[in-house]
């Protein structure tokens, strides 16, 4: 922990091989912070300092989309988020299991009485194939404006986060959380464009922001309509 005046800092510290240090603040309110491996904690400790303003503010502003939508039951009626559009859930009896969007509705068929937990996998297994689809396509748009960049197309990745829309790893890969594919397809453009322009600046500085803003202009304003749409 650091103090900052009357408050208490809390972070999560993370050693690895990198040149810099990098602090973000993850939609859950955790501050994550890395650091090279040799990084002396005193320092690591004056630049969390250095930022708390931002940091508290980046809270201050997750905080504002609490509390989240309760977690879904899968029942009849019950709305889910497909490409930023809401779809009422039916289960109904089937010849066999499938998921397919009716007008203005989930139809979630299954073999036998339908039951919440069945419509949940086939949903889940659903969501992952239109991720796959969707986020590929995602990802041809957005690397188009970075083939000047001197950078190498990262490689796709899509799995559940916890806490984290998307992450680049120092390998070079990208990595999408499945449940992105709820948000509008804008939506899911910038967080590709977000790890595409950490290919170039790792941290969170001026040149990264700068390089966002040149790629796209109106970022603050998708990454708003993202966290109050997912909610």
């Amino acid at each position: 922990m650091v103090p900052y005046g009357s408050k208490l800092i809390r972070y999560q510290l993370i050693r690895c091989a990198r040149k810099t240090m990098e602090i973000a603040v993850h939609p859950d309110g955790t501050v994550i912070v890395k650091a090279p491996l040799q990084s002396d904690i005193t320092l690591i400790k004056k630049k969390i300092v250095k930022r708390a303003r931002w940091i508290l503010g980046q809270q201050h502003y997750f905080k504002q989309f609490n509390p989240k939508t309760p977690l879904r039951c899968y029942v009849n009626g019950e709305t889910h988020l497909y490409l930023g559009r809401k779809y009422r859930l039916r289960l109904v009896d089937g010849k066999e299991n499938s998921v397919r969007l009716m007008r203005g509705r989930f139809l979630v068929a299954m073999q036998g009485e339908p039951t919440s937990e069945a419509a949940r996998k086939l949903l889940d297994n659903w969501y992952r194939e239109k991720a796959r689809l969707h986020f590929s396509e995602s990802m041809d748009r957005c690397w188009k404006k970075f083939r000047g960049f001197d950078v190498e197309e990262p490689t796709l990745l899509i799995r559940r986060m916890r806490s984290r829309w998307g992450s680049l790893s120092e390998n070079g890969t990208v990595t999408l959380n499945t449940d992105l594919i709820r948000a509008p397809k804008e939506c899911i453009d910038y967080v590709v464009t977000h790890e595409l322009c950490h290919l170039k600046y790792p941290d969170h500085g001026s040149g990264f922001y700068k390089l966002l803003d040149s790629v796209l202009p109106d970022w603050e304003k998708l990454k708003h309509k993202l966290e109050i749409g997912m909610v």
